[in-house]
């Protein structure tokens, strides 16, 4: 595993560029590549795949930044009141996303954009090459790991979570779920700063709207929940729709993906740091996220039960889009439709391993939830007989 510098390097040869931008990024770049250097114990193989991985993030900030300086303008862009998805993972988030994506008067993070947000999609005349390369991906992704397909569903030309935006300022849970990184982990929950990772995000997503007609997002990752104050620094009118599960329910299945992943990445397994990672990174989430919408930001966050999400989806839409004051244009009805008629086919029960095999005791877990368990109750009206007179938050329910 090379050090930073020489990533960094290699990414400026491939490229032809110099200018990374800020260098705020550095932090978690040098502590990342420390704990893959000194703790990940990555096979000769693993190492160069993440060598890989990092000098094309290296590669795709060095991008942006040229865009910048060639096209200062970019920076005028408005990104106005995204509405951002929450909750744990394995909790309706990437069917809710799906969802919404096929909204044709909103704009969704897409796979094939996430990864090489350059050149911006306006530039591009006719079929974008980077489709074609995410079809390519996706497909091959299938073919090695069929189970890690069923347990995250993804499409190229669908949408994508914020990880790999975040990824670009080397702050990111995306890296921890393909080796055994524990310094950065800890790092990364507890003394990050975030703040600077959420600007840079904006200012992607600025380049990739820029010269394409006006539309709100439609953004969406579980990790944001750790860091709701930097993630408002950046998004200060964003809106969020949180979708709620018992988390009980949430860690064996993450832990589970956690361990697919890093199969796939050729790293050991290790099931208890799986679960012990994921649980301590949740349990913190849900502490800073209960404390954020108790400091006057209830009113921004609509909240839809995991149950209800699978047995009523559209009509969840249809309440949230009211929340939101827009339309659900018929295009937009039929295309929800569509999508979960035929994700339904395909759909599948995944059958994950007892909590016992990572190590996992759920009454030990349990209290750690508890405060967040009995709110989300609460705000779904799962918690009592009746929903909330005044209309307000989920279908009347907060």
């Amino acid at each position: 595993m090379q050090t930073a510098e020489a990533l960094m390097g290699v990414a400026q040869d491939r490229t032809g560029l110099t200018d990374f931008g800020e260098d705020d990024f550095r932090e978690g770049l040098d502590r990342l590549v420390w704990s893959l250097r000194e703790e990940a114990e990555l096979t000769e193989l693993a190492g160069m795949a993440f060598e890989h991985v990092l000098t094309n993030h290296l590669g795709q900030r060095l991008q942006v930044e040229d865009w910048y300086r060639r096209h200062p303008e970019i920076d005028d862009e408005e990104i106005v009141a995204p509405l951002i998805g929450l909750g744990l993972p394995r909790t309706g988030s990437t069917a809710l996303s799906f969802l919404l994506a096929q909204d044709p008067h909103a704009r969704s993070l897409l796979t094939w954009q996430s990864g090489e947000p350059c050149p911006p999609p306006s530039t591009v005349e006719g079929p974008d090459p980077r489709i074609e390369r995410a079809i390519a991906a996706h497909e091959l992704q299938a073919q090695i790991a069929p189970r890690g397909q069923a347990l995250l569903p993804t499409s190229p030309t669908g949408p994508m979570e914020c990880q790999l935006l975040m990824a670009l300022s080397f702050r990111s849970h995306y890296f921890q779920a393909m080796a055994y990184i524990p310094s950065y982990s800890s790092w990364l929950v507890h003394d990050a700063d975030l703040r600077s990772t959420y600007a840079y995000e904006r200012r992607v997503l600025k380049l990739l709207q820029w010269g394409l007609p006006a539309r709100p997002w439609r953004l969406k990752c579980p990790s944001h929940l750790l860091w709701m104050d930097a993630l408002d620094s950046a998004f200060p009118d964003a809106r969020f729709v949180w979708t709620h599960r018992d988390p009980t329910e949430v860690m064996v299945s993450v832990a589970d993906v956690y361990m697919e992943m890093a199969t796939q990445f050729g790293a050991e397994p290790r099931p208890t740091w799986y679960a012990e990672v994921n649980v301590e990174h949740w349990s913190v989430g849900m502490e800073r996220a209960l404390a954020f919408r108790d400091r006057g930001n209830d009113g921004r966050f609509y909240d839809i039960d995991f149950r209800t999400m699978q047995s009523d989806p559209l009509g969840e839409i249809r309440r949230l889009y009211g929340w939101l004051e827009e339309p659900v244009s018929p295009e937009f009805e039929a295309g929800m439709e569509q999508w979960w008629h035929e994700n339904g086919e395909r759909r599948g029960q995944n059958v994950h391993p007892d909590p016992a095999a990572f190590g996992l005791d759920l009454d030990q877990v349990r209290p750690l939830f508890a405060a967040y368990a009995a709110r989300a109750a609460q705000w779904t009206g799962r918690g009592r007989a009746g929903s909330r007179p005044d209309g307000a938050g989920a279908a009347g329910r907060r």
